[in-house]
């Protein structure tokens, strides 16, 4: 076992340490990943574990902060907002001040999904699930075009969605 580092049985015993994944745990948050609501049961089916342990696993995992929460993924077609646009943002400069600024007004922005600050062309992307172009259109008028330091929108609608996962496979794949 390398230093610093604890097998999965310390953690459970309560021992203080990053809790070292093993094949089991990576094929338990696979499973997870794909339904988060499986019963302990269930999941011990597809991992080759008992309830039990799968229990004991699960509550590590948590506790090591490798699982950080359950969601349910709706459906955002059914629900209306089945177009998804992908807005990047360029800003008058990158100076402390102005990055805070942005960010803190976007967190109150209610149509943004997700929103990151990135490099190359752009300083920030952005992705919002719309209505129509009508609602883009207002969107855009009363979310966007109001927020700081802003240089630059440039906005790209997807037309199809060739994959969408949680996670990629390769996090989960171990060694």
């Amino acid at each position: 076992m390398q230093s610093g580092k604890l097998h999965w049985l310390e953690a459970a015993r309560g021992r203080s340490g990053q809790h070292e994944l093993d094949d089991t745990d990576l094929r338990l948050m696979r499973a997870l990943v794909a339904d988060g609501r499986a019963s302990d049961v269930s999941l011990g089916e597809k991992v080759h574990l008992s309830s039990t342990a799968v229990a004991r696993r699960r509550k590590i995992l948590e506790e090591a902060g490798y699982i950080t929460s359950y969601a349910a993924n709706l459906n955002l077609r059914s629900l209306g907002y089945g177009t998804l646009v992908m807005v990047s943002i360029e800003l008058m400069s990158q100076a402390e001040k102005v990055l805070q600024d942005f960010e803190t007004a976007v967190l109150g922005s209610p149509s943004m999904r997700f929103c990151a600050f990135v490099t190359g062309d752009t300083d920030f992307l952005m992705i919002l699930n719309v209505q129509s172009l009508e609602d883009y259109d207002t969107i855009y008028r009363k979310e966007l075009s109001v927020l700081p330091h802003v240089r630059r929108i440039r906005s790209s609608f997807v037309l199809r969605e060739v994959a969408s996962r949680h996670i990629a496979p390769v996090v989960l794949q171990g060694p």
